[in-house]
C-alpha cells in the first residue's frame, strides 16, 4: 500500500468461500505489480498439477504507483498458463487498478473451485459470492450488462468476465475488462472457467490521502506535461497502434496468410488511416490516462428484413488488425471489425484466434483436414466462415474445434502441419516478422510475447547485425520491463518513464530509492520469473520453431535456422550465468 510498509493481500478460496487478508512486509521489496505477483505465484503454484486443476492460483496485483500518476493504469494477472504449460502473465487496463487501489488491496490470490458458477464482488470490507448460473453461456457483453444492472451503487466499479470460450476451457480464452480492455494472452479465461468463476467485480469505495501534496503534485505536473505536451505519446492518441500497419507492411514484416507472405497486397485497405476515415467514432482512455489510445470503430449490421440495422462498436488496434486481417487474408475494415466483435463476445484472445485459424485454413488447403472436421470451408478472406468457426470453437462444436481451441501447437500435433503452425513455445505469434530480434525475443521472453523484450523493435533499430549486441539488448530490455511492470506503467509510456522520472514519481509518494535500487528490483523480479519457469520444467533447448519462420523472408531477409538456435543458446547461457551470480 502507498505510504505503508506492507503489501495488503486478499486470499479467496472458492471451494470453501473463505477469505483472509495478510499484510506482507516481506513483499514490499518487490515494489508492486509483476514483482509481487511473481512472488505470490511462486509461493502458491502447484507444478505437479495440471494448469486447470482447481488448486492452481490466480494472482492479480496493482503497481507501486497505480492510478495516481499519468498512464500508470495496468493490473497484472499471473497464473499457470494452459496454453504454454508454463508462466502465465497478462496485463489489462480499464478501471481495475483504480478500483483495487480504492478497495484497499494490492494483490488478490484466488484458489479452489466453486461447486456452481459464481461471480465475486470485492469491496473494502465486503467480499460476496453470488450465483452466476443464469450468466453461464452468455457472451461477455450480455454478462457485463446484467452485472452492471445488479451491482449499481456507490464507488468506482470494474467488471471482469469470461465468455463461452472460457467456460469451454479454451487454452487461449481471455477475460474482458470493462468492455474494451482484456487480460488477453495465455488463457486466463480458461483458468476462470475451470474454477466456475464467471466474473469478478471490484468496487473502490474508499479514498487515499496524499501525504506530501506539494511534492506529489510537482511530480505529477512534470509527468503530465511529458505525456501531453511532447510527441512521445502523440501517435497513440492520433491513429493508435493501427498506424503501424502501413510501415510494417512496407518493410516486409506483416505476417500474411499464415505467414506464407511478409506483405499484404491490400494493406492500404486495412491501414490505421483507413480505419480512422471509415470507422473511427471515438477515442477513450483507461482511468488515470490522459492519452486516449483506445480507438473505437463502428460498423452496421442488418439484423432483420426491411432495412433493420444495428450499429456495433468495437475497439481495434494493430495486433487485432494483423491477426484477423492480413493473417487471414481479410481485406476490408468492416469484416475485420465483425471478426473482432465475434472474438470479443465469445471471449477469446484475438491474436491466438487469428493465428490458429490461419493454421487451420492452410491445413484445410493442404488436405490435412476437410469439411468433416471444419463443417464449413476455411478459405483465406472468407470472413463469414471465420465468424462461424470462432463460434464453433467457443462452443466446442465437435472434436476438431475443441482441439483447435487448445492452440496451434496442440492442433498441429494431432492433425499435422507443425511446420506452419506459427507459435513460440506454445504461444501464437504476434504480428512482427522483423528478423532475429523478433524470433529470439519471442522464444526467450518470460511469457513468449513481443511485450517481454521488444525484440521486433531491436531489429528495426540495429543498423548492423551483431550477435552479442542483440542478445545483450534483449536481456537488458527484458530486465528493464520487469521494473516498469512493477509500477505498473502502460508500456506505451516506457519512453516517458525513464529511470529519472520513475524516481521522481516514487520518491514523491514516500519511497526513498535511487537508480541502483531500481536495477536491484528488476533483477529480483526477473530471477523470480526464471525460477518459476524452471520449476515448471521449461527448457530453451527443447523449443522447436516452425519451419515457416525460416522460409518466409523477414524485413532483414531470410532468417537462418542454425543461427537462430545459436542465438537462443547464447541467451540460455547468459541467463544461467545470471541466475548463478
Amino acid at each position: 500500500m502507498i505510504y505503508k510498509n506492507h503489501i495488503r493481500v486478499l486470499y479467496i478460496d472458492l471451494s470453501t468461500e473463505k477469505i483472509k487478508v495478510d499484510l506482507r512486509e516481506d513483499l514490499k521489496e518487490y515494489l508492486g505489480g509483476v514483482g509481487v505477483a511473481s512472488k505470490l505465484l511462486e509461493e502458491n503454484i502447484k507444478p505437479d498439477l495440471h494448469p486447470l486443476n482447481e488448486n492452481q492460483p490466480i494472482i492479480f496485483a496493482i503497481g507501486a504507483a497505480s492510478s495516481i500518476f499519468p498512464v500508470i493504469t495496468k493490473t497484472v494477472a499471473m497464473f499457470y498458463s494452459p496454453l504454454t504449460k508454463e508462466l502465465g502473465e497478462s496485463y489489462a487496463g480499464g478501471r481495475l487498478a483504480m478500483t483495487l487501489l480504492f478497495a484497499g488491496y494490492d494483490a488478490i490470490v484466488i484458489t479452489g473451485k466453486s461447486h456452481k458458477p459464481i461471480y465475486i464482488t470485492i469491496k473494502s470490507n465486503d467480499i460476496a459470492f453470488k450465483d452466476a448460473r443464469a450468466l453461464w453461456r452468455l457472451s461477455t457483453d450480455e454478462t457485463g450488462r446484467i452485472i452492471r444492472e445488479r451491482e449499481s451503487g456507490e464507488g468506482k466499479r470494474s467488471i471482469l468476465r469470461i465468455g463461452p470460450a472460457g467456460e469451454s476451457l479454451s487454452s487461449f480464452a481471455s477475460i474482458c475488462v470493462d468492455t474494451y480492455r482484456h487480460f488477453g494472452r495465455l488463457g486466463l479465461g480458461g483458468v476462470f472457467g475451470s474454477k466456475n468463476l464467471k466474473a469478478l467485480v471490484t468496487i473502490g469505495d474508499n479514498d487515499i490521502d496524499i501525504e506530501n501534496f506539494k511534492e506529489y503534485f510537482r511530480a505529477y505536473r512534470d509527468i503530465f506535461k511529458k505525456v501531453t505536451k511532447t510527441e512521445l505519446m502523440q501517435k497513440y492518441h492520433d491513429l493508435g497502434t493501427a498506424v503501424n500497419i502501413a510501415p510494417i507492411n512496407k518493410i516486409g514484416s506483416l505476417p500474411t496468410r499464415n505467414l506464407s507472405q511478409n506483405r499484404f497486397e491490400h494493406a492500404e485497405n486495412i491501414s490505421g488511416e483507413k480505419f480512422a476515415t471509415q470507422n473511427l467514432v471515438r477515442k477513450i482512455a483507461c482511468t488515470g490516462c490522459p492519452v486516449g489510445c483506445i480507438h473505437i470503430g463502428q460498423f452496421r449490421r442488418e439484423f432483420d428484413k426491411g432495412y433493420e440495422y444495428e450499429s456495433i462498436s468495437v475497439a481495434y488496434d494493430y495486433e487485432l488488425i494483423f491477426a484477423l486481417g492480413s493473417y487471414l487474408g481479410v481485406d476490408n475494415t468492416k469484416d475485420i471489425l465483425e471478426l473482432i466483435e465475434k472474438v470479443e463476445q465469445m471471449g477469446f484472445d484475438a491474436i491466438s484466434t487469428g493465428v490458429v485459424l490461419g493454421w487451420a485454413t492452410e491445413a484445410y488447403q493442404k488436405g490435412l483436414i476437410n469439411d468433416a472436421y471444419t463443417i464449413i470451408p476455411l478459405e483465406f478472406g472468407n470472413a463469414n466462415n471465420y465468424i462461424k468457426a470462432i463460434e464453433y470453437m467457443a462452443m466446442t462444436y465437435n472434436e476438431f474445434y475443441e482441439v483447435l481451441s487448445k492452440g496451434s501447437a496442440i492442433a498441429s500435433e494431432k492433425y499435422g502441419g507443425k511446420d506452419f503452425a506459427l507459435q513460440f513455445a506454445g504461444n501464437e505469434t504476434p504480428g512482427y516478422h522483423t528478423g532475429y530480434g523478433s524470433v529470439v525475443g519471442h522464444t526467450v521472453g518470460a511469457r513468449h510475447s513481443h511485450l517481454c523484450n521488444g525484440g521486433y523493435s531491436i531489429d528495426q533499430s540495429m543498423k548492423t547485425f551483431n550477435k552479442e549486441k542483440l542478445i545483450e539488448s534483449i536481456f537488458n530490455e527484458e530486465r528493464e520491463r520487469c521494473m516498469l511492470n512493477s509500477l505498473i506503467i502502460c508500456l506505451f509510456a516506457r519512453k516517458v518513464y525513464d529511470k529519472k522520472t520513475i524516481l521522481l514519481c516514487l520518491n514523491s509518494i514516500g519511497y526513498n530509492l535511487d537508480e541502483d535500487d531500481l536495477i536491484a528490483i528488476s533483477d529480483k523480479i526477473y530471477r523470480t520469473k526464471l525460477r518459476i519457469k524452471k520449476m515448471l520444467g521449461f527448457d530453451l533447448n527443447k523449443v522447436k520453431l516452425p519451419k515457416r519462420i525460416f522460409e518466409t523472408p523477414s524485413a532483414t531477409g531470410n532468417i537462418d535456422e542454425d543461427l537462430t538456435y545459436e542465438l537462443i543458446g547464447m541467451y540460455k547461457e547468459k541467463i544461467e550465468k545470471y541466475m548463478n551470480l
